[in-house]
């Protein structure tokens, strides 16, 4: 029998908490249609016995408090809401439990930005984690070292999983089915869900708006000037000389400021621009590409799969406006 610890903290997504239980339980079910004995026991873990959510509309009983002992083998830790920092304020009394289950030999997993929490125990630094492509600039200013791959869906390391944004989290449960039963049972898990089991990217979901928190004016404007004028042609002298700074100068400040180099936030703007292009309008793939300043076919389908996952014409198929309504 495994047994799964699902935490309720304070200012939780309720269904962070009841999704993982109810994929579990029906696992259990379908082992037992299948003449097995059920292999997981769920149960929901707090600092109080009710915890009040999403204002008080919901409210979760929990099975087990912080100050009880018992046997775990995995811990959930779910999605939060609402201001990050003073969630994570207020849920500190789940450190030290969490980092004590792992060192019992505990595996733990956390669901969207409940990396958050995760990441606030220490057991990330120098690992792999995702989490909300949303909240990744915040993430990274807040963990410097832990290696973010806000791109995943979900990552697996030393007994340590983390999904990506939202409904992500559903692969990563099928990812714990398959690692803890069989691939079988986890197709069957995600046929009943009706979920994609193969999906491993949330880059095609991602929204690039670059990252202005930062102190610098002078990289403020050469952001402003790269998103003005993404049609043309920019090089990274181009910019250094506009602002009166040296190349090598300019482009440390700039990867510093915005966590990407000056070659990746032109080519991130570019193609944003081209999702857009592609969800809303008539105009061929061709015709985007050079509308958003490339000329070389193989090129921009390059930079495009990379950056959001799919070819232009996946990416069109899939979100294009006049595909859905043909």
């Amino acid at each position: 029998m495994k047994v799964i610890s699902i935490l309720v903290p304070e200012t939780a997504v309720p269904a962070a908490i009841v999704d993982p239980s109810y994929m579990f339980r029906a696992v259990n079910t379908f082992l037992q249609q299948q003449g097995q004995s059920p292999l997981f026991k769920i149960q929901l873990v707090g600092i109080t016995p009710e915890v009040a959510l999403s204002g008080g509309s919901v409210v979760i009983r929990t099975d087990q408090l912080l100050a009880e002992d018992g046997p775990c083998d995995l811990v959930i830790i779910p999605a939060l809401s609402g201001d990050l920092g003073a969630a994570l304020q207020a849920n500190r009394a789940f450190l030290p439990w969490i980092v004590k289950r792992y060192k019992q030999g505990a595996e733990l997993a956390s669901l969207c930005v409940g990396a958050f929490l995760l990441a606030e125990t220490g057991l990330l630094r120098g690992s792999l984690c995702s989490t909300h492509w949303l909240f990744a600039q915040e993430f990274r200013a807040m963990f410097p070292d832990v290696t973010l791959v806000d791109e995943r869906v979900v990552t697996d390391q030393n007994g340590i999983y983390s999904s990506g944004g939202a409904s992500a989290y559903w692969n990563l449960l099928l990812h714990i089915v398959e690692k803890y039963t069989s691939r079988e049972m986890a197709i069957l898990a995600a046929k009943f869900f009706v979920l994609d089991i193969s999906r491993e990217s949330q880059a095609p979901f991602m929204i690039f708006r670059g990252q202005k928190k930062h102190e610098d004016a002078v990289i403020k404007q050469a952001q402003d000037l790269i998103e003005d004028r993404f049609q043309d042609r920019i090089t990274i002298d181009d910019l250094a000389d506009k602002f009166g700074v040296g190349r090598r100068t300019f482009e440390r400040r700039f990867k510093k400021a915005t966590s990407n180099t000056v070659i990746e936030y032109i080519q991130r703007v570019k193609i944003e621009a081209a999702k857009s292009q592609l969800e809303n309008g008539r105009k061929t793939v061709a015709e985007v590409m050079y509308e958003v300043g490339y000329t070389d076919v193989k090129a921009f389908r390059d930079v495009f799969k990379r950056i959001a996952g799919m070819s232009p014409i996946d990416y069109r198929n899939h979100y294009s406006r006049l595909t859905a309504n043909s």
